[in-house]
Formats: C-alpha cells, sequence, structure tokens
C-alpha cells in the first residue's frame, strides 16, 4: 500500500473560499439592485416639498366630495366605479387613468375609459395579480381627484 501525502487545508485555500463566497453575495447583490432600479420608476412627485405644502389643502377638498371608488375586472373590461356618499354613481367632467402594476412601468396602459350611466368602463386583457389604477379625475365643481385603486385580477 501506498500512502497518500495529507492534504493540507492552507491560508490559500481559505482565501480562495473567503473571496468565493464573497463573490457570489456581491454579485446576487448587484443583481437584485439593477433588476429594481430598471423595473421602478421610483417618482411619485417632481417636488416633494411643493407636495407637502399643498397635501392638507387638497384632501381637504377630495374628502369633501365624499366619493369612493372600486375596480373590477370582468371579462375583458375594466370597470371603475366612482360613486357619492349616497352611492350613487358619480360622472366626472374629466378622468385621466393609468393602469399598470404596482412594481414596474412596462405593463402600464391608458385605458379609453367611457361612462355607462353607473360606472367608467374601457377594455383591457389583464393577465392574473395585483394591478393599480392610479387616477386623476376633475369633479364637476372643478375639485381635483386623485386616488391610487388596487385592482386584484384572478384567473
Amino acid at each position: 500500500m501506498t500512502d497518500k501525502p495529507e492534504r493540507k487545508f492552507t491560508g490559500r485555500h481559505a482565501l480562495m473560499v473567503f473571496v468565493g463566497a464573497f463573490s457570489v453575495i456581491i454579485g446576487v447583490n448587484i443583481a437584485l439592485a439593477v433588476s429594481a432600479v430598471k423595473t421602478f420608476p421610483g417618482l411619485e412627485v417632481k417636488n416633494s416639498y411643493v407636495a407637502s405644502q399643498e397635501f392638507n389643502a387638497r384632501r381637504s377638498a377630495q374628502e369633501a366630495l365624499g366619493w369612493s371608488v372600486y375596480a373590477s375586472a370582468v371579462g375583458g373590461l375594466v370597470v371603475l366605479e366612482i360613486s357619492d356618499e349616497h352611492g350613487q354613481p358619480v360622472q366626472v367632467a374629466s378622468l385621466d387613468a393609468t393602469l399598470g402594476r404596482a412594481t414596474h412601468v412596462k405593463d402600464d396602459i391608458k385605458p379609453a375609459f367611457k361612462f355607462d350611466g353607473r360606472a367608467y368602463v374601457a377594455p383591457a386583457e389583464l393577465a392574473d395579480g395585483n394591478w393599480n389604477i392610479r387616477m386623476n379625475a376633475v369633479a364637476k365643481d372643478g375639485t381635483a381627484f386623485s386616488q391610487r385603486v388596487i385592482l386584484h385580477v384572478k384567473g
């Protein structure tokens, strides 16, 4: 029988394990950071200081309208129901809405909502999952109304 020389764990081996492990960790962190930056726009308002100064006045005016908003997706249609404090449908002076995922903007669309007497309806084929409708409406009295409406689509 021949004896094989015993292999020793040297400082060079420790260095290779250390460098290899941290290379994997740093590589994964970089990949996740790049993915996060590419998929999230990150901009809510152009100037946060100005927006904060106007927030309470806009919120009070919007709450005074007494509106509630509900969204659903049925048979290739997106339905946006806006109702007043008595549960009656509200027809707005103008409506601008963006429909998209909560996590990225690549699927964003601008549905052509039309008022059908009860709600605003627009054609849109949506995949399962969570969607947001970022709506900006103007009441007939000129009051601005903004809301992010969550829409859950199940197949």
